[in-house]
């Protein structure tokens, strides 16, 4: 975990055992289960209320190690990080803001080892960027808020190093400015909140303060590059009293971010102006992916009040965000162009509009010396996607330069639930604490076509004369809107799934110094994932005040998500030929995996994914302001979920026909493909101490070691097989029908980095505070398609942030800094395309943003 925003001089607290020396108030818990206590805590202050103190007002700073948990257990006494029983960190609203990070997936990217950020810079993909947690991705983390459920976003993973088709969270519809802290639940969890609690929990805990507030403005450059390179975004939140007891939080920031690449084609050698005659004056500017341009709000309220014995509670956002995305260059000479309305070629545009909103309400209290909570939630996610500038080449000089509805996806879920704690005296040095409840989930996918025009087929032939050296003489022009995913009314889904489930939590101190959790989570699907019962074991024993040992074993369950089962599109982009490896403009069809065509290449219903975690760390405190955990963990999971590889040529062409495709189309589908174990270290030390009238200082750093192995690879299924044996059998050189294909193997076991390290110092004197950051990404490699010679090994990289805050008075800030000071880049990609010696995009998935480094101001006011 990161590193600091140091706490003011006056302070000595004791070292935590996780890197996060920031100052983070003991927030009052906010969990699935309430501890049993009715009596409501005091409301924070204003300071407490927004994460962290005012710069330069004297304040009592507690330790992240000293910060009340409520993830990862259930009633008993009030435990802190430093006594957790599983691993846990805890990031505070300030150390959020000195990331620099506009959003808040790649903050907690950068100050969490175990997180990577996977950069995807093209097309629609590009939005909805994968957070992976201990290898895994993002399927497999549970994100809570105020301790229930979030709701899945609506478009899924298939690119950024994470292809599994899952629609996880969408991390970025929440808005900083609402947020107290984070913990970060570094364990398996699926026995205690849900079968995809697989890698962890997070849980975002909404400010809660009943006065006071804070306003900022933030503006910034990136260092270099094309488009436009600045970013602003506004923030606020104000918190009031609602009678004795009571209060109602504001929140709400805006964001924009300018649209930028820096993703040329690289060429070695030189394209030949013989054979593709345009290509002697280009200048080399082959594709505008990157950043995709944002416009973006969001809005959060939190509110609890009396009412009676009990409390009503009530919280909830809703964001909106408009999004630019630019594409690969459609040249002149190639199928996608037109030779009337682009003689020259053009960059297409995908653009996408998207709301989403969640609210919660329940109420909690004491019923018979029980603790009771009783919650209902329902969330929306909804995506248009849309072009504001590209054609159909399909269509000719008819085709329209801009569509309106390419494709919409919407996911909604409604939870219902209702916890209850009690402590039981048993005899035992503490009491016994039993935990129970019951959930009931709806979740709904719908996806909705486009406009005609978009995905029509008009059949333009290229005629003598349309290109220089008419290299398409004859040949059919590419179908649909250009950059975009064009649904189809084949292609339009709607499914639902419920859920019911139920669980007991035990919490056993059978000596004061050692905790065992027991839980049983059984969940009952109304599809054909049936019916399945997961378990956890936990324990901790603290067998000298300076030394803990503590360990996990828990299985769970992952249900194949709506968007695996029903999910099919129709994609007008660039993409791999599977056999040449070159970038080629392409109609590629992800079929749902019940559709005559998947199952005519052997698809089979998807089974639930089934994981065993074992963990055992240890937390030592040698010093008063020293502290160091190391925990180890190690995760099977059978029946990995993912995209089978790309699969076109000949061998297919009479099967893509007869389900009315094109012969050339390419096409893939989800399955069941392999087993994996994923192993892994996470170590994290942190020393602090203050000098007086010198400041304050605190050291941290945090390290991760990952490593995942396919262990079995499913067999080819029967269709798929015979269809390749036949293309083999007559001596077809033009298709690639393999299964499971060495680029999703590359995205399950090799797309991340094996080690990242996290070292960070701050410092605080007077009214002035300083933070460095700076995180080592270990190498990677990136296979990228069938053909090895592809492949593409990247180095390890260091980047540093630097934050200086100065307190003009004890309520105004003026904060500088910048991310990726150094301004280092990722390795750049090989040759890839064989055909012309194109690279195609400068920089690979890069675990961190391949944009370079960027400066920054904030100016804000606390009250």
């Amino acid at each position: 975990m990161p590193a600091p925003s140091p706490p003011p001089v006056e302070a000595a607290p004791a070292a935590p055992s996780v890197p996060t020396p920031a100052p983070v108030p003991p927030a009052p818990a906010v969990s699935p289960v309430p501890a049993p206590s009715p009596a409501p805590p005091p409301p924070p202050t204003a300071a407490e209320a927004n994460g962290s103190a005012t710069a330069g007002v004297a304040a009592s700073p507690v330790s992240s190690l000293d910060t009340v948990i409520v993830t990862g257990l259930r009633g008993g006494p009030p435990r802190t990080v430093a006594n957790s029983p599983a691993p846990i960190d805890v990031i505070n609203n300030e150390q959020l803001l000195n990331t620099g990070r506009k959003e808040l997936g790649e903050a907690l990217a950068s100050l969490l080892p175990s997180f990577n950020f996977g950069t995807n810079q093209g097309g629609i993909t590009s939005i909805v960027r994968p957070v992976s947690n201990r290898g895994l991705g993002p399927g497999y983390t549970l994100v809570l808020v105020n301790g229930k459920r979030r709701h899945n976003g609506s478009q899924l993973t298939n690119g950024g190093g994470d292809t599994s088709g899952s629609n996880p969270v969408d991390l970025d519809m929440l808005p900083i400015s609402a947020i107290a802290y984070v913990e970060v639940l570094k364990d398996s969890a699926a026995a205690q909140y849900g079968s995809d609690a697989v890698a962890g929990v997070i849980n975002i805990v909404l400010k809660k303060g009943a006065s006071g507030g804070h306003v900022a403005v933030t503006g910034g450059r990136l260092y270099e590059g094309k488009g436009d390179l600045d970013f602003e975004k506004g923030e606020a939140d104000v918190g009031f009293r609602l009678g004795p007891g009571g209060f109602l939080h504001l929140s709400a920031d805006a964001r924009r971010r300018g649209q930028t690449w820096n993703n040329f084609f690289a060429t070695n050698p030189p394209f030949s102006p013989a054979t593709n005659p345009l290509n002697a004056s280009w200048n080399g500017d082959g594709a505008h992916n990157g950043d995709p341009k944002i416009l973006a709000f969001n809005l959060a309220y939190n509110l609890e009040v009396p009412l009676g014995e009990a409390r009503l509670y009530s919280f909830g956002t809703f964001g909106g965000r408009k999004t630019t995305i630019g594409n690969n260059f459609r040249r002149p000479n190639g199928t996608a162009a037109d030779p009337l309305l682009f003689p020259n070629g053009y960059y297409p545009l995908n653009n996408t509009a998207e709301y989403d909103l969640q609210d919660v309400v329940g109420i909690r209290g004491l019923i018979g010396g029980a603790s009771v909570d009783f919650s209902s939630s329902y969330g929306k996610n909804r995506v248009r996607q849309y072009s504001d500038f590209t054609i159909n080449p399909s269509l000719g000089a008819s085709s329209p330069e801009a569509f309106k509805h390419l494709a919409t996806y919407q996911f909604e879920q409604w939870v219902q639930n209702l916890d209850v704690t009690k402590g039981v005296e048993v005899g035992l040095p503490r009491p016994l604490q039993v935990s129970a409840g019951v959930e009931n989930r709806t979740d709904i996918f719908s996806t909705f076509a486009g406009e005609p025009l978009s995905y029509a087929n008009g059949g333009y032939i290229f005629q003598p004369g349309d290109q220089d050296g008419d290299p398409n003489l004859g040949k059919p022009a590419a179908v649909g809107a250009q950059a975009g995913v064009n649904l189809a009314p084949a292609d339009a889904t709607r499914l639902s799934r419920s859920v019911l489930a139920g669980y007991l939590d035990l919490g056993v101190y059978p000596l004061a110094s050692w905790y065992n959790g027991l839980a049983v989570r059984g969940e009952q699907y109304d599809d054909s994932s049936g019916t399945t019962v997961g378990g956890k074991i936990n324990s901790r024993i603290d067998v000298l005040p300076q030394v803990a040992f503590r360990g996990t074993v828990g299985t769970g369950f992952r249900a194949p998500s709506l968007t695996q089962i029903a999910y099919a599109q129709t994609d007008s982009r660039t993409n791999i030929n599977p056999v040449t490896g070159a970038i080629v403009p392409s109609k590629t069809v992800l079929a749902r995996n019940a559709s005559p065509l998947a199952r005519a290449l052997g698809a089979q219903d998807l089974k639930p994914e089934k994981s065993v975690n074992v963990g055992i760390g240890t937390v030592l405190r040698p010093f008063d302001r020293l502290s160091v955990t190391v925990d180890a963990y190690q995760v099977s999971i059978k029946d990995r979920i993912g995209r089978t590889g790309t699969l076109a040529g000949q061998g297919i062409g009479d099967v893509l026909v007869a389900n009315g495709y094109a012969a050339t189309d390419f096409t893939y589908y989800f399955a069941n493909q392999a087993d994996t174990r994923t192993r892994g270290l996470d170590a994290v030390a942190e020393w602090s101490h203050g000098f007086g009238a010198a400041g304050y200082l605190s050291l941290s750093a945090a390290f991760n070691a990952n490593k995942t192995v396919i262990t079995k690879v499913a067999d080819t299924p029967a269709a798929l097989a015979a269809l390749a044996a036949a293309a083999a059998a007559a001596g077809d050189t033009t298709s690639s029908l393999v299964f499971f294909g060495r680029a999703p193997a590359g995205d399950l076991t090799v797309n991340i980095p094996y080690t990242k390290l996290i070292l960070g110092a701050g410092w605080r004197v007077g009214t002035v505070s300083l933070s460095v950051l700076t995180t080592r990404y270990g190498s990677y490699d990136y296979v990228r398609s069938q053909i090895q010679a592809q492949d593409t090994s990247y180095g390890a990289k260091w980047l540093t942030n630097v934050d200086a805050t100065l307190a003009v008075t004890d309520a105004l800030e003026i904060s500088v800094g910048a991310v990726n000071v150094f301004n280092v880049y990722p390795d750049q990609n090989g040759p890839l395309d064989p055909a012309t010696g194109s690279s195609g995009l400068r920089y690979g998935p890069a675990p961190f943003a391949p944009t370079g480094g960027l400066y920054y101001g904030r100016l804000a006011y606390n009250f």
